[in-house]
């Protein structure tokens, strides 16, 4: 009989996997000792932007697992004609989508992509500078819209603000942040040891997207209106929340699984610790003095150690400027690596392509980054 072996769980493995979760709940549970639970804990959990996140996310994974976004990307890069236009036409792509598909999505779908393609021009100073600005534009594209990234969604839903106003908030810095991205890529996307583009075979017209499947897309595509109405307040999140577990269950049961739970409880733990900081008036004092008047500033300091979603809840208990928050807490995306959790995603998929190549792209990324985060911040403080 042959013997069952049962796996301990590695505690370090799910550590390295969801640093910020485990952090977030490190600390609630800390908090729980100076603010014991009772039913005013209730009231810290804004369940409207879980439910909301939730929506989208299971969205996202539907489109996805349809090869929606692939097939539209490879129909695009099609229509390139060289080396510079082929990376302008991933990062372009990146920029925008990321205002509705959001920044984590954009990076999962193209990247690889983005990587197969160029892998075949020989130029990994071209590949590596290509994902880095990709990075950069999903993280800035996002910041466009409340539905782009996570921080957004969660400040524009505490912030009651209109679409309207939020949509012209970002605008100045979403446009400036093109200008940057495309003057970057016209100056320094040259790559003259990059092979012809014809060498790639995956901007062949080789039919692999013909089948994403239209009928089955329909469903994903109204619940996606649907969430967006929700988003601006036009239907009950709760509608979009049901009908996002019924196009799941009755479409694609895979979708309601691999929709990023870690992240949902990743809110729920911060939600819990900054309920708790708000109740010790010691701390609430101390951190509502450093905080207010300096929300910008503060935001895209915190942001690089913390990462700017956990950056944006925890700020947003100890003020109510909340211009300056979405502001600060966008351009602090932008810097280390950590600064948005999103720029792990490319960074990881970029080595596994390229081991030798990590250092490089670590140091090229941080670069940029601080260059694109300095002009930005000097233009929303000027």
């Amino acid at each position: 009989m042959p013997q069952i072996v049962h796996r301990r769980p590695d505690i370090r493995e799910f550590v390295r996997r969801d640093p910020v979760l485990v952090i977030a709940c490190t600390l609630a549970v800390l908090s729980c000792a100076a603010v014991p639970p009772d039913a005013h804990y209730l009231t810290y959990v804004d369940v409207r932007t879980l439910g909301l996140l939730f929506s989208l996310m299971t969205v996202m994974t539907g489109l996805t697992r349809l090869g929606v976004f692939r097939a539209a990307c490879r129909a695009l890069l099609r229509a390139v004609h060289g080396p510079r236009s082929l990376s302008l036409a991933l990062v372009l792509l990146t920029f925008f989508s990321s205002m509705l598909i959001t920044n984590d999505v954009a990076l999962v779908t193209f990247v690889p992509l983005a990587l197969l393609a160029l892998g075949h021009l020989k130029s990994v100073r071209l590949t590596s500078f290509t994902v880095v600005m990709m990075t950069i534009a999903a993280n800035l594209g996002s910041m466009a819209t409340p539905v782009g990234n996570p921080q957004n969604l969660y400040l524009y839903s505490a912030a009651r603000m209109p679409l309207g106003e939020f949509l012209i908030l970002m605008l100045p810095f979403t446009l400036a942040a093109l200008v940057l991205l495309v003057g970057a890529i016209v100056l320094f996307g040259r790559a003259p040891d990059a092979l012809p583009l014809s060498s790639a075979p995956v901007l062949a017209d080789d039919g692999e997207d013909a089948g994403v499947p239209l009928a089955r897309t329909v469903p994903w595509i109204v619940l996606f209106a649907l969430a967006l109405a929700s988003v601006a307040r036009v239907l009950p999140w709760q509608v979009t929340v049901a009908a996002a577990v019924a196009v799941g269950i009755v479409f694609d049961r895979a979708a309601l699984r691999h929709v990023d739970y870690a992240l949902l409880a990743t809110f729920v733990a911060f939600f819990v610790f900054v309920g708790n900081m708000g109740r010790i008036e010691a701390i609430d004092a101390f951190i509502a003095q450093a905080v207010v008047g300096n929300e910008l500033v503060v935001s895209v300091v915190a942001s690089q150690v913390l990462s700017n979603v956990p950056a944006a809840i925890l700020l947003s208990g100890f003020t109510d400027a909340w211009r300056e928050l979405i502001i600060g807490c966008n351009l602090g995306g932008l810097g280390t690596l950590i600064a948005s959790m999103a720029s792990l995603i490319s960074y990881k998929q970029f080595a596994l392509v390229h081991p030798r190549a990590k250092g490089s792209y670590l140091a090229l990324f941080t670069g940029w980054n601080m260059v694109f985060l300095a002009v930005l911040l000097v233009f929303a403080l000027v």
